[in-house]
């Protein structure tokens, strides 16, 4: 398994992340193969790392309301 350097990267939090501070993942889109995730009260913590296409698939299916609470 291949290391990615995530000491520079840019980081957004989710539009979907709670804005009382509690439930909030930050995502990154400086690379093109691959999406990583982290909790942002973490952020020096591990982060997970799923492919670009996998992400935009769990993406949709939060937008579309495939997947609840």
């Amino acid at each position: 398994m291949r290391s990615i350097d995530l000491t520079a990267v840019s980081w957004r939090k989710s539009s979907y992340s709670n804005q009382d501070g509690g439930a909030c993942v930050e995502v990154s889109d400086d690379f093109a193969a691959v999406v990583p995730v982290r909790d942002s009260k973490v952020p020096y913590g591990p982060a997970l790392v799923f492919p670009t296409v996998g992400w935009a698939s769990f993406v949709s299916a939060i937008r579309g309301g495939q997947l609840s609470d």
